[in-house]
């Protein structure tokens, strides 16, 4: 019998790494599951990245997207930087480790699209300079880490930073985390699309009536790329106000429009939207 017994410490770091998780990020992984879901209905793309085993977890998450998390859906547009072997050999070889992701990065990445970078120690040079090409090309950058404060966490527009003692243990809540984020994600695309047929085309002669003039007011919101860096889709009535900045979150003003008013004569009784 061994002095300790290793499964019963191991276990116990998860369950302590976890509940911290649950307490300080829960609320954090499901905004940005949200946030997906408005972008690669926009038709953004998620573009992720890590290295060892939180590069397998990056394919994890874009291979859940292309595919299907546990309901049958639509694919998305997600890329693991990693899984293209010979860009990854031909920029290492020519411009070494350091460069492996920016350049993909600056190759691939659209204002409006997702950066999603994945690192136990937060410390990994090829995903920090990932991080700078990233936000340099306008993409929203998130990164899943180990402890804080770490170097990947300050270069990101958000991070989720998981404390705990081992990078065994980090990896373990950072394939939970993912896990929450597709549920988040698939929470939010349905939500999306669950206006009746008769209210969507309702929306849609209100929108092209509002473009003809029809209305003398304010402009109505539109569904579709807002103007902000970003790039999220608005939802339904929700308009960015002249002269407002949405702000890193993404969030926007909201203003009822003709649209908005469409669904609520169609569906009086419905939940607010």
């Amino acid at each position: 019998m061994l002095p300790v017994d290793p499964a019963h410490e191991h276990c116990r770091a998860l369950e302590t790494a976890l509940a911290a998780f649950r307490e300080q990020h829960a609320a954090r992984v499901t905004s940005w599951g949200e946030q997906l879901a408005a972008a690669l209905a926009g038709d953004a793309r998620l573009l992720a990245a890590g290295n060892g085993g939180s590069a397998a977890q990056a394919q994890h998450l874009t291979a859940e997207l292309v595919g299907r998390y546990r309901s049958e859906r639509r694919p998305y547009s997600a890329i693991a930087l990693h899984a293209d072997t010979s860009a990854v050999t031909a920029i290492g070889n020519d411009y070494g480790f350091g460069s492996l992701y920016a350049r993909q990065v600056a190759a691939h990445g659209r204002p409006g699209d997702v950066l999603l970078l994945l690192s136990t120690s937060g410390r990994s040079e090829n995903l920090t300079c990932a991080a700078a090409a990233g936000r340099e090309a306008g993409l929203r950058v998130w990164a899943l880490t180990g402890p804080a404060p770490n170097p990947l966490a300050r270069r990101a527009d958000e991070a989720l930073c998981v404390e705990a003692d081992t990078t065994a243990t980090v990896q373990e809540a950072h394939l939970v985390a993912v896990h929450l984020l597709c549920e988040a994600f698939d929470v939010a695309q349905d939500a999306q699309h669950a206006l009746p047929r008769d209210v969507r085309e309702l929306v849609r002669d209100a929108e092209q009536a509002a473009d003809a003039g029809a209305d003398t007011g304010p402009a109505p919101a539109r569904t579709g790329r807002s103007p902000g860096s970003g790039g999220e889709p608005l939802p339904v009535g929700e308009s960015v106000s002249a002269g407002e900045s949405p702000g890193a979150s993404g969030r926007r003003s909201r203003a009822p429009g003709r649209a908005g008013e469409a669904v609520r004569a169609a569906d009086p009784g419905g939940p607010a939207r």
